[in-house]
């Protein structure tokens, strides 16, 4: 049992071959993925896969940090009547991206505080994208953080100080995806040292393969090359870190008895 937490699978890039890709996510032991949106535009898509795979895939809503524009207010103010209508299982994916764009910055952090102001109003959980960005992530945290807050940095890839500074927030966890298996991305240095209760898995498919798929489209069947990497970084077998990040992911989602059909 195997749970994606972080994919994009109504992406175009799976338009030609959606079902089949579905197809071997399930046979490699794939039970749940979890979707984040990203955009005004992106979640027509999102919500069609999910009412069209309600056992499979479950959504989350939010704002990508690259997508915050001129008008994110207004775009917010779309996304968050969404909750009202429809079954999210987080806010995500949220957060501040400054690699490419660092001009945002304010509105980046704006938009991040008010979403996570979201997340406490709604008791979910929320899902950080957090790209050389983390001393202004964590700043946002420090002021923003409390007994109602808990979250997921999605797609970790940060340094070990880092990851003992996101241990320190009660509630917050790390994804872990195909990065893990590039030799010289360091993280499995980084991973080594960080306790498996706060961990969970994931491959922001279609990006960053792991290997042996490196360069090539990610898809939810690809998790598993990252189940295995973890397992020997580790030391121990895949059955082990497939019952642990799935629990850790049920404890933090609740993604075990989630329908996102059922109405708010």
């Amino acid at each position: 049992m195997l749970v994606d937490t972080h994919s994009h699978l109504y992406l175009p890039q799976f338009d030609e071959d959606r079902t089949a890709m579905l197809g071997r996510a399930k046979a490699a032991g794939v039970e749940k993925i979890l979707l984040p949106n990203i955009d005004l535009e992106s979640m027509g898509p999102m919500h069609a896969l999910c009412e069209e795979h309600p056992n499979l895939c479950i959504p989350m809503m939010g704002l990508h940090p690259c997508d915050v524009k001129e008008n994110f207010i207004e775009v917010l103010h779309t996304m968050r009547a969404q909750f009202s209508l429809r079954n999210y299982i987080a806010v995500g994916e949220i957060g501040i991206d400054l690699y490419w764009d660092k001009s945002t910055l304010p509105s980046q952090i704006e938009a991040f505080e008010i979403q996570i102001e979201w997340a406490k109003e709604l008791n979910l959980p929320i899902v950080i994208h957090a790209r050389e960005a983390f001393d202004e992530i964590f700043e946002v945290l420090d002021r923003k953080h409390d007994e109602r807050l808990r979250g997921v940095f999605h797609c970790f890839t940060g340094s070990l100080e880092q990851a003992r500074k996101v241990m320190t927030y009660s509630q917050f966890i790390m994804g872990i995806g195909g990065v893990l298996t590039y030799e010289k991305s360091g993280l499995t240095e980084v991973a080594k040292e960080i306790p498996l209760e706060y961990l969970v898995l994931e491959t922001d498919s279609p990006f960053l393969s792991p290997k042996p798929y490196r360069g090539k489209r990610n898809e939810s069947a690809y998790v598993k090359f990252v189940a295995e990497k973890l397992a020997d970084v580790h030391g121990t077998d895949l059955q082990t870190i497939a019952r642990i990040t799935s629990d850790n992911a049920e404890k933090m989602f609740g993604w075990r008895n989630f329908n996102p059909l059922q109405k708010p």
